[in-house]
């Protein structure tokens, strides 16, 4: 079963995001784009619908923050051996998706624990596994992930890959996975120092530009970062949200797909930034809609995808059975996904 909402946090890098659990696990990823099918579904179903956790072995106490006002987040575990810190973060500004997840040992010695279950086509394909080079590389269909890890990951009688390893304090252990076409060679290696020091200077960086007085800066930066996460950098799309169906009242069945541009949603997260000063992502949403919208603004639609797509066909996935069995899981229509991979 998946986590309590409130116990989720998001990365993201302007194309995609992941939820991260208080347990160290991403229960949501949609590879290459925000309305592109996940690769982990748990937060809709089960740990066998997709997911990867980095946690202890044994019970431990949970502490977490956001890394200043950015999107890279700091979980710290600390159990009865020791305490370790687990960073991730999806690093902005690169033409790949990736995710890089960072294990640094701070007291004593803990076990640790790395389970990795990608399961494609919204948690029903398991993808064939092979080795190549350094990486571990799934493959489903038009999808390739490759999971370079400083561990052997091997197989459980389930398919789940796994891995225990101890962290003593000062160690550094990092985990990142990539994203690529299957036509094409696995993604290579990236330097995920880099990576995240990039990161954090981006989002940092974005955030100084807001010079408001306000008493309540924390939350306000916190909910501006949000918002930035959740528009399409190359386009100026602006989505609703970075998942589906996750239910407006507990067990409910209006449970929409809100990881498109609704241009009632996307008004007031405009509203929002103009108001805090951020005046570029409102230019580049206009220029946005003006490209969806073309020579017929009598035609206009309530909701688009990330790229200005206008046709957008309704499905239910009905092998998930939904956040604590709130049914119908919703989605769009197969067919169009293939048009997605780039």
């Amino acid at each position: 079963m998946a986590s309590r909402i409130e116990d989720y946090a998001m990365i993201g890098d302007g194309r995609t995001a992941a939820l991260v659990s208080r347990d160290g696990s991403i229960d949501w990823l949609c590879l290459p784009r925000f309305d592109a099918d996940p690769c982990c579904a748990a937060l809709l179903g089960t740990q066998r619908h997709g997911y990867w956790r980095i946690a202890p072995y044994s019970a431990a106490t949970v502490q977490r923050r956001y890394l200043g006002e950015t999107l890279v987040l700091a979980t710290e575990f600390t159990g009865a051996e020791g305490a370790v810190r687990v960073t991730d973060c999806m690093p902005v500004g690169t033409d790949q998706r990736i995710v890089v997840r960072r294990v640094t040992g701070l007291d004593g010695t803990l076990r640790m624990r790395c389970e990795l279950a990608l399961r494609f086509d919204f948690g029903l394909l398991p993808p064939r596994m092979r080795r190549h080079d350094d990486a571990l590389v799934a493959i489903a269909g038009p999808d390739l992930v490759a999971v370079r890890a400083p561990i052997a990951l091997e197989p459980d009688n389930d398919g789940v890959m796994t891995a225990a390893f101890d962290v003593a304090a000062g160690q550094e252990l990092t985990f990142v996975m990539s994203y690529g076409p299957s036509h094409h060679a696995p993604p290579g290696a990236i330097d995920a120092d880099k990576a995240i020091r990039d990161t954090l200077a981006f989002w940092n960086g974005w955030a100084r530009q807001f010079r408001r007085e306000t008493p309540w800066r924390d939350a306000v930066m916190r909910s501006l970062v949000t918002l930035k996460a959740l528009s399409y950098h190359p386009t100026g799309g602006i989505v609703a949200a970075a998942t589906t169906s996750l239910p407006e009242m507990p067990g409910g069945e209006l449970n929409w797909d809100y990881r498109y541009c609704w241009l009632r949603d996307a008004s007031f997260t405009l509203s929002a930034l103009l108001n805090a000063g951020y005046h570029e992502e409102a230019v580049a949403w206009r220029d946005w809609m003006l490209r969806a919208i073309a020579a017929a603004p009598d035609r206009m639609r309530i909701m688009y995808r990330v790229d200005g797509s206008r046709r957008i066909n309704e499905w239910q996935v009905g092998w998930l059975p939904g956040y604590d069995d709130a049914a119908p899981v919703r989605s769009v229509d197969a067919s169009l996904v293939t048009r997605l991979r780039r």
